[in-house]
């Protein structure tokens, strides 16, 4: 993925606009792929720095280098390196250090200290030869890695998605984004919005005409893990051009002054994306999943399943829970539990869950709070159908069944 300084893009009044290619600028733009892919796929076994080296050594013009590093930036991104992490190299380094260490303070006055005998005795000690420890000692260092395969596509292809890549960048100083989205049925709905859901991002959706918008938090609206989640949001691009129609305005701060603009984006598959890829086989996060293995080994008489539900209050908000819990209440009717997780989420957002309660939802939802939230599982009474779940780290099978019990037996 690009970093921001590698953005061609300049500044129309109050919005940010990326810098189109013409059709000769574009052939010129593959002619530099192809030079940098030729280069990187010749070295495969040599180290990172050679390679590094080899890349800059393309030729191009003065007004070229920020795109020929973009497009290197992106072919390293496909590149595997070797860092041996299969060898604990900190521990080899301290080990090797210690020896010599303590064999230069047992020399004579006089003695000449043998570095090659120090690392004869570690290598007898990992039955490995002279040379293979000399190889390792550093080669965690970023430029001593060794490239041992490329993946990046073709030329043609790179640049192809060079702007989007651009747009992931210029999403990472975002603190708002706003996205109104179409598709031709609700399937698709939901596939985007349980897709967003993996994401982690914190995120509203709203009922609109012909679509619903949906308004993301931006990393930079954020307190810590800043990055991580930027690159949460910039993965969100792709699952957009599954909806027929999108359309994207975001909130940004731009260059080292931070200057507040606009960036717009259309997308879709009415803008010629191609095919709608197939989803996740349920959209869960490893924390769900991890969830329902443990639930479905307590044999319980509540059946789990993802869930493919949007629960909607008009005129007032909608969630789509991860999951469903089926069972029956102590009267035997038939009893349907939803189940959200808001444990990467923010306080703001457990607040409109609650306040969506509140304001009449009739669903029985149970919504799973992470404790670092600070919300207390006190602030849904008794008197409303849906209840919280605060856990400290990993969430419980048998606490969430307990709560079930608890929600099917208010009927």
């Amino acid at each position: 993925m690009l970093t921001a300084d590698l953005v061609s893009a300049r500044r129309r009044g109050a919005e940010l606009v990326l810098s189109s290619m013409g059709d000769e600028a574009r052939q010129r733009a593959v002619e530099i792929a192809r030079a940098l892919l030729e280069r990187v796929r010749s070295l495969v076994g040599q180290s990172r720095d050679e390679v590094d080296a080899a890349m800059k050594a393309v030729d191009v013009g003065p007004r070229e280098h920020r795109l020929k590093d973009g497009l290197a930036k992106l072919i390293l991104d496909d590149c595997e390196f070797d860092s041996h992490e299969e060898v604990d190299l900190r521990s080899l380094r301290r080990e090797v250090f210690s020896r010599a260490s303590a064999t230069r303070a047992a020399l004579a006055p006089g003695e000449r200290f043998d570095r090659a005998s120090v690392l004869a005795v570690v290598a007898q000690d990992h039955c490995i030869t002279v040379e293979a420890i000399e190889a390792l000692l550093f080669s965690d260092l970023r430029g001593a890695q060794v490239l041992r395969s490329c993946s990046a596509s073709d030329a043609e292809a790179l640049v192809a998605d060079y702007p989007r890549a651009q747009a992931q960048a210029v999403l990472l100083r975002a603190i708002r984004v706003t996205v109104d989205v179409e598709c031709a049925s609700v399937f698709a709905f939901r596939a985007l919005f349980r897709r967003l859901k993996f994401l982690r991002l914190l995120y509203v959706i709203s009922r609109e005409v012909e679509g619903y918008r949906i308004v993301i938090d931006g990393p930079c609206s954020l307190f810590e893990s800043v990055t991580k989640y930027g690159l949460q949001l910039a993965c969100a691009l792709p699952v957009l051009d599954d909806c027929d129609s999108w359309k994207l305005s975001a909130d940004i701060r731009w260059g080292k002054e931070k200057t507040p603009l606009v960036f717009r984006m259309v997308g879709g598959l009415e803008q010629g994306a191609g095919a709608r890829s197939q989803p996740e086989s349920n959209g869960w996060t490893d924390e769900v999943s991890a969830l329902v293995r443990n639930f479905e080994a307590l044999e319980s008489p509540w059946r789990v399943s993802a869930n493919v539900d949007i629960v909607e209050l008009p005129g007032i908000g909608l969630c789509i829970p991860d999951l469903v819990f089926e069972g029956r209440s102590i009267r035997g009717a038939a009893v349907r539990v939803y189940f959200e997780v808001m444990g990467y989420w923010s306080r703001s957002a457990v607040w409109q869950r609650i306040e969506l309660v509140q304001a009449g939802l009739r669903e029985k939802v149970l919504f799973a709070v992470s404790s670092r939230l600070r919300v207390s599982e006190e602030v849904l009474g008794d008197d409303v159908p849906a209840a919280l779940y605060v856990y400290k780290h990993t969430m419980s099978a048998r606490s969430v069944r307990e709560r079930l019990d608890r929600l099917a037996g208010a009927d």
